[in-house]
């Protein structure tokens, strides 16, 4: 197994998990416990920085694994929705990439789209539809 193999593995098992009620708990009661110990401590700064230092390293890391795990879903949604408008023949093939445009293109798609949804609002007995992509909208 690889060492990217062997990341994907553990990003996605420690992403599922970082969602479980048990690590909720697990983590709620190490707060609980780090807060109970305060007076066993006399609440001093170094008690003070082990929950912060604990929960920054954990924080951090944790971006990085949830990043990753949504960076696969966001692609593998992306290959799905494509396959769906490849394979839908009145679809516009254009939007195949739609997520590698730039902000002005997508704005532009947005806007004729928010009209062809304002028309069919307008006129829901007709059944309008299509893209405003095509000269037939």
């Amino acid at each position: 197994m690889g060492a990217e193999s062997a990341f994907n593995t553990v990003a996605k098992k420690a992403s599922h998990a970082a969602g479980t009620p048990w690590v909720f708990c697990l983590a709620l009661g190490v707060v609980l416990a780090w807060a109970m110990s305060g007076p066993l401590f006399g609440f001093n700064d170094t008690w003070q920085l082990v929950i912060n230092t604990s929960t920054t390293i954990v924080t951090f890391l944790m971006v990085f694994l949830i990043q990753h795990t949504q960076n696969a879903d966001t692609a593998a949604l992306h290959l799905k929705l494509d396959e769906l408008i490849r394979a839908t023949r009145e679809a516009d093939n254009i939007l195949l990439d739609m997520e590698e445009m730039d902000e002005h293109k997508l704005e532009a798609f947005r806007s004729q789209y928010e009209a062809l949804a304002e028309k069919a609002r307008r006129a829901p007995e007709k059944g309008q539809g299509g893209s405003p992509c095509r000269d037939d909208a």
